[in-house]
């Protein structure tokens, strides 16, 4: 009998294996299971763990409103779509021009990436300004997602350090103002 490789588990065929997150993920932030369960890759119900971020953090403990969330993950899939995020890969979406060399990238993005830029520098402008406390909070802490404590020590405000508690206050008033803007009020 051949003796399964140390490296992988042998699981029988139809039982799964709890897979948990390692101590060095969850040292990173809380990791907690789904409420309800979704589809896995081959199509089976599963309960897959997620990281909690900022704004579900803020809001379960009650510092921000439902609606200040909402803005928030607005803002936040706007950035997304606006390909503002500073790590990416080359957007293969983007539209191919032929010319007598060869095909060649468009340098214009889309019309989609740039209607998503246009609600987000709007919403920046709405906050003060990408010089503000509160559109620079909101373009490392909401867009980067980078963790509120990294924006506090290492960005803070015009390179100055902010203490997590003027940080935390600074980002609500953000979602406050990014509330009424999007009109989520």
């Amino acid at each position: 009998m051949k003796r399964p490789h140390s490296r992988h588990l042998a699981v029988p065929l139809g039982e799964s294996v709890a897979v948990t997150p390692t101590p060095e993920r969850r040292n990173h932030g809380i990791v907690e299971r789904l409420e309800w369960p979704i589809a896995d890759e081959s199509g089976r119900p599963a309960r897959p763990y997620r990281a909690v971020d900022t704004l579900a953090v803020m809001e379960r403990r009650g510092s921000i409103t439902a609606g200040m969330r909402q803005a928030g993950e607005y803002f936040r899939a706007r950035f997304a779509t606006a390909q503002l995020d500073p790590l990416r890969a080359p957007d293969w979406s983007r539209l191919r021009v032929g010319n007598a060399s060869g095909f060649r990238v468009s340098d214009e993005p889309g019309l989609r990436i740039e209607a998503a830029r246009d609600v987000d520098w709007r919403a920046i402008l709405a906050v003060g300004g990408i010089g503000s406390p509160a559109g620079s909070c909101l373009w490392h802490v909401v867009g980067w997602e980078r963790s509120l404590k990294e924006w506090a020590l290492e960005q803070g405000w015009s390179g100055r350090r902010v203490s997590q508690e003027a940080a935390s206050g600074i980002l609500i008033a953000a979602l406050g103002a990014l509330e009424a803007h999007f009109g989520m009020a």
